[in-house]
């Protein structure tokens, strides 16, 4: 399908920020207020994880849907949003997938 590899990149992306506000709200928001006794940092964080990992749903539909992605794949990138820093490990599989439409789309 045209435009496959830009897709897959932006979804890339959009996983790494994903990633990013979980490691925000675990490593920062989270021990700031059980540690230091400062909770004013959990709201925001986690409001932007919360947004990030809608939107990462919702590109993941947009990005799989029709581009040959199997089901273990499709279950592989769901699993990964609920799992912390799933989104780093699953990248691997979306950077093959983009190296593929992209010789793909070469050719």
């Amino acid at each position: 399908m045209r435009y496959s590899h830009i897709m897959i990149r932006m979804f890339r992306y959009i996983g790494v920020a994903e990633g990013v506000t979980t490691l925000a709200l675990f490593l920062v928001a989270m021990p700031a207020k059980y540690w230091f006794g400062f909770p004013g940092l959990v709201p925001p964080v986690g409001m932007i994880h919360g947004v990030a990992f809608v939107v990462y749903i919702l590109a993941m539909v947009v990005c799989l849907w029709g581009r040959g992605f199997s089901a273990w794949e499709w279950a592989r990138t769901t699993l990964a949003s609920f799992v912390p820093f799933g989104t780093f490990w699953n990248d691997a599989l979306l950077k093959r997938k983009q190296v593929e439409t992209e010789a793909a789309a070469a050719s």
